[in-house]
């Protein structure tokens, strides 16, 4: 019997840089910015919501499309933030986590020979969720500083078997949050060449200063051709419950239920409940205090980075920062990643692995996550500033 690989459609991959960066992290007992986790806790009666829920013995499998507890408190999330109304039992579905749900979709909509076109940088899951639906990628790649979106450059990169664009806003990793003027670059080119629009929101209520969420699917005409991802973990964190959820047309709902079903048929029914608490209690003044809380940890590293001699600028979202490092090391971004681990006990991204495409673009920045406790910021700040010695 030859020796079992894996298959040809994930071989590309390999191991993500987030398990080899942390791994050396670990082993140099560094300060870990690099995976987008918090070191906290969310709120404590979103766990109790949850535990309740395993003591009141809702433990088995739950509705595949998500409890009416969780699908109506998202239907009417979407409504009160953004005006968007969905049916909850026919236009919202429940997976495990956001990923899934990028999964589930991509494995419900394309078909072999369907190309996606991705905006790069890109979170790494992007481009093995297609390979696995048997599609193939395009890349329009946004330029560092500014990261804008050109219509020109954008409608160059459709081709005639595009059939989806994938959106995501708050941008990670780069922080960046798409203007007005932007989404509707991208509403007109999906128009113009009918394609589907699927979008990651899961940063939504983490934006800064002036910057406002305003989802694809809020745009006319977009409506009907937009699926719309979000999850439970970023903003009330609690990113191992893995709970995730999309808001779209019945047909593309359907369409993601088709292989939800079988990848996990459905998610995990005590955190089903806790999110369905958390979205229904904790509103407006919980993510006022949230925005509060992150700009603070947002402003420490900024400051930390611009002090030890880093290009950088505070992002208008997501709980990450992409900083120019090539004034402080002669060398890549994976050769300095180690180098920050190995000499100041710091660990951080390197992000040319999310440029498929173009890693060049991505070779002379890192990536930091500030997701993290005030004493962990300011314990990874001290040691940063000393890079400029």
């Amino acid at each position: 019997m030859s020796d079992v690989t894996v298959s040809t459609r994930l071989q590309p991959f390999g191991t993500t840089i987030f398990s080899a960066i942390s791994q050396k992290a670990a082993h140099h007992n560094a300060i870990n910015l690099g995976q987008g986790f918090p070191d906290f806790d969310g709120p404590e009666d979103v766990k109790e919501a949850a535990v309740a829920a395993i003591r009141e013995g809702r433990n088995q499998y739950a509705r595949s499309q998500g409890i009416p507890e969780l699908v109506e408190a998202i239907a009417l999330h979407q409504s009160t933030h953004y005006g968007l109304h969905y049916d909850p039992y026919t236009e919202v579905n429940v997976f495990s986590g956001a990923t899934e749900g990028l999964m589930a979709a991509m494995q419900g909509l394309l078909n072999p020979g369907d190309e996606v076109l991705f905006i790069e940088p890109v979170y790494d899951s992007y481009p093995a969720c297609a390979a696995l639906a048997g599609a193939s990628v395009n890349y329009y790649t946004l330029e560092y500083p500014s990261f804008a979106i050109d219509e020109a450059r954008l409608r160059a990169c459709v081709t005639p078997n595009t059939r989806m664009i994938l959106v995501n806003s708050p941008h990670n990793p780069t922080g960046k949050v798409f203007s007005r003027d932007e989404l509707e670059i991208i509403a007109r080119v999906a128009q113009e060449k009918d394609l589907l629009a699927l979008t990651d929101e899961v940063y939504e209520h983490l934006v800064y200063d002036s910057a406002t969420h305003q989802p694809l699917a809020s745009f006319p005409g977009m409506r009907e051709r937009t699926l719309s991802i979000s999850s439970l973990g970023k903003t009330w964190s609690l990113t191992g419950w893995k709970i995730g959820w999309a808001t779209g047309p019945q047909h593309l709902i359907t369409a993601a239920q088709a292989a939800h079903q079988f990848i996990t048929f459905a998610s995990a029914t005590p955190f089903q409940y806790g999110a369905a608490h958390a979205l229904g209690t904790h509103q407006q003044p919980y993510l006022n205090e949230l925005h509060q809380t992150y700009s603070k940890r947002r402003e420490i590293l900024f400051t930390a980075l611009k002090e030890a001699g880093f290009g950088v600028q505070p992002p208008a979202g997501t709980y990450f920062m992409l900083a120019d490092f090539s004034a402080l090391f002669d060398g890549d971004d994976v050769a300095f990643a180690h180098h920050l681990i190995e000499t100041v006990g710091v660990a951080a991204i390197p992000p040319s692995a999310f440029y498929p495409s173009r890693p060049d673009a991505g070779r002379h920045l890192i990536r930091f996550a500030f997701c993290k406790k005030t004493t962990t910021l300011l314990e990874a700040a001290e040691r940063l500033i000393t890079l400029r010695a």
